[in-house]
């Protein structure tokens, strides 16, 4: 009278009952305490194990180990004794493609399977057919020079390379000369053959284009042949020397050139000092310093320094050698606007010499050496500032009737002055240069009034 399931079993007790799990071990285990416990076969010597194995417990089972050892190539039967392996039939492709596997006591061996292949062919690694034998590849043809081989199933060809033509008589590839053959210009200057080929070159000054036909001009001035400067042209080059400088007779090389020596004129108004390129010029230790241009000697200027004795109302003006104490004076009509300037205001309505007079009065002091080189240049005047469309008109009015100075107009705005005859000894002038501006249709008159000293050669 109880509740249990088919897989438990009822247990009574005191006024009641309780169901427990059945539980069922694997062979090899026993039941202890509810728990299945391995069953150590070797200890309650449950074994059949014979007298060559030694028993050896296992989880649920044992092992029966032989006491005796098999050599390698062995194993050992149920009774323990030692038996060959067929390591042929037990191991997977003991022998590599192309051997038999052969059994032998203890171990095998591989003998090489024998296949018989054509001329041409050769047998496959494997040894189960023949392949073909690339006689290009492996270098066993017979193609000479110029020739390219090709291989066939079972043989080759030998064929000419590009460049050669098959020669039927002698059966070999003769050189084409494509400089000769080819009826159009294979390279722009000359055409050199070679062997299954041709090649271009340019003459002298040019260098082969990427093209390798064609040329370009080579830039020889890139590699500095030139001793100062050089000048690429078309095939060649040329070389320049620098001012100062002279071109040799080898074409590179360039000589300082001697200005004081090979000066036709005076250079310099004191000394010529020749340096390579140039020159440069010197004035006396005392008494003297270089002028801005760099050509002439300048005195002590007295005016500046203070060693003179004009007066207060006079101007000193330095010259080579002294100076001069000047007085400057407006005409009537004029205004003094500055030390050395005077401009014309105030003309009476009737007066037609006053309004046609110089607008502008300026004086201006110059100082040379009687030695001075003729021909030569002493003063300019334009107006300031200059526009387009102005022209003006320059003469001396006073002062040159000796004829020593000329003018010369140099452009539509600018004059100048030029001393023109040599001066033998120190001599003073006073010469006027008038200088008319035509602008927009109208004259205008300006007047220079030039001092101009002649001073003694103390160089």
């Amino acid at each position: 009278m109880h509740s249990c399931q088919a897989s438990e079993r009822c247990v009574n007790t005191v006024g009641s009952f309780v169901c427990e799990r059945t539980v069922t071990c694997p062979a090899g285990f026993q039941l202890r305490n509810q728990v299945c416990e391995d069953i150590d076969e070797c200890m309650v010597r449950s074994h059949n194990c014979g007298q060559r194995f030694e028993c050896e417990n296992t989880e649920g089972s044992f092992l029966c180990n032989p006491k005796q050892r098999c050599l390698t190539g062995f194993t050992q039967d149920s009774h323990g004794n030692c038996i060959d392996i067929n390591e042929c039939s037990s191991l997977s492709d003991p022998c590599s493609a192309g051997f038999h596997c052969i059994n032998t006591v203890g171990s095998y061996t591989c003998q090489r399977k024998v296949i018989m292949c054509s001329q041409g062919y050769h047998s496959s690694p494997d040894g189960t057919r023949c392949i073909d034998v690339d006689e290009c590849q492996t270098g066993n043809h017979g193609c000479g020079e110029g020739q390219i081989c090709h291989n066939l199933p079972g043989s080759y060809r030998c064929e000419c390379q590009t460049g050669y033509l098959y020669d039927a008589l002698r059966q070999i590839c003769s050189d084409v000369n494509e400089c000769w053959s080819y009826p159009g210009r294979l390279c722009a200057q000359t055409c050199e053959n070679s062997p299954g080929s041709y090649q271009c070159s340019c003459t002298a000054g040019f260098s082969l284009a990427f093209d390798g036909k064609n040329c370009e001009d080579l830039n020889e001035c890139d590699s500095s042949p030139c001793g100062q400067e050089c000048a690429n042209i078309y095939g060649s080059y040329q070389c320049y020397c620098r001012q100062g400088f002279y071109l040799k007779e080898d074409g590179h090389t360039c000589e300082d050139i001697d200005e004081c020596s090979q000066s036709i004129g005076n250079l310099c108004v004191f000394q010529c000092v020749n340096i390579p390129g140039s020159y440069q010029c010197a004035c006396p230790p005392n008494g003297y310093t270089m002028s801005t241009t760099g050509h002439t000697c300048r005195d002590i200027d007295e005016c500046t320094t203070g060693v003179h004795n004009c007066s207060t109302e006079q101007t000193c003006s330095n010259v080579q050698g002294g100076y001069r104490c000047l007085s400057f004076s407006c005409p009537p009509y004029y205004r003094k606007v500055s030390d050395t300037r005077c401009e014309r205001s105030g003309c009476p309505a009737n007066s037609v010499d006053c309004q046609t007079s110089p607008l502008r009065i300026t004086y201006y002091q110059l100082s040379f050496q009687i030695n001075i080189v003729i021909p030569t240049q002493i003063f300019r005047i334009g107006p300031s500032p200059a526009y387009r469309g102005d022209n003006i008109a320059i003469s001396i009015t006073h002062g040159n009737e000796e004829n020593y100075f000329s003018t010369r107009k140099l452009n539509s705005f600018t004059g100048a002055v030029y001393l023109q005859r040599q001066v033998r000894q120190p001599r003073d002038f006073l010469i006027d240069v008038e200088m008319k501006l035509l602008r927009q249709g109208a004259f205008t008159t300006f007047l220079a009034r030039i001092y101009v000293f002649i001073t003694s050669n103390t160089l």
